[in-house]
């Protein structure tokens, strides 16, 4: 199984989320199948945010940019990356909660592989995801609680993500889930102890999941 494995955290060996992919990566890579492993960490080796000239090398922009060394730099980036999507059976994500939403340096990778022709296409009947097939998993991390709270509103960091992975066509997506990490340290590690505990049943309901 082809596995990738992406980290946006800006708290490096701090992050929650880190941890959180890593023992999901490792309990993965455990299970006695033979697997292949890409990682990208979006902080380390931050990805350019989407612009009219970079996009123009995956999606119609008005306009023709001038080809330039850095542009086509930046093109071959994009292929890259929507490659090892494409390529990928399994996708394990380190996604943090950033002002409600998701990270900036995660936004920009997910920009770069909605492609139009490769991960979705536009039909008569609306839009069509092309990467159907794929399972994720997600390690989520928040600083306050906000599943099943009156904050509840205020996610727009899981469900961007699950909306975005549906529109690619990807439908079985799980969470590993550690919120209050704001909270002191003491609620910090018990919300750390009880998702590492849930990552074994993650991996079981993506493994049983029909493709």
């Amino acid at each position: 199984m082809k596995i990738l494995h992406l980290d946006s955290s800006i708290n490096h060996e701090f992050s929650v989320t880190r941890q959180l992919s890593a023992e999901i990566v490792k309990q993965l890579m455990a299970t006695g199948q033979e697997h292949q492993l890409t990682y990208r960490d979006l902080v380390k080796n931050e990805i350019s945010h989407l612009t009219g000239e970079i996009a123009s090398g995956f999606r119609p922009v008005a306009g023709r940019p001038i080809d330039t060394a850095e542009l086509e730099s930046e093109r071959q980036l994009s292929d890259a990356l929507v490659s090892e999507f494409l390529e990928s059976e399994m996708i394990v994500l380190g996604a943090p909660m950033c002002n409600f939403s998701v990270s900036s340096q995660l936004k920009a990778w997910m920009d770069r592989i909605a492609q139009p022709g490769k991960t979705f296409s536009y039909t008569p009947a609306g839009p069509v995801g092309l990467a159907e097939g794929k399972k994720v998993i997600i390690a989520s991390a928040r600083g306050g609680f906000y599943s099943g709270t009156a904050l509840e509103n205020m996610d727009f960091q899981e469900q961007f993500l699950r909306t975005f992975l549906g529109f690619l066509g990807i439908s079985c997506v799980e969470f590993v889930r550690a919120e209050g990490a704001s909270k002191g340290e003491e609620v910090k590690l018990r919300e750390i102890s009880r998702a590492l505990s849930l990552i074994p049943r993650a991996i079981n309901a993506v493994s049983a999941a029909k493709e």
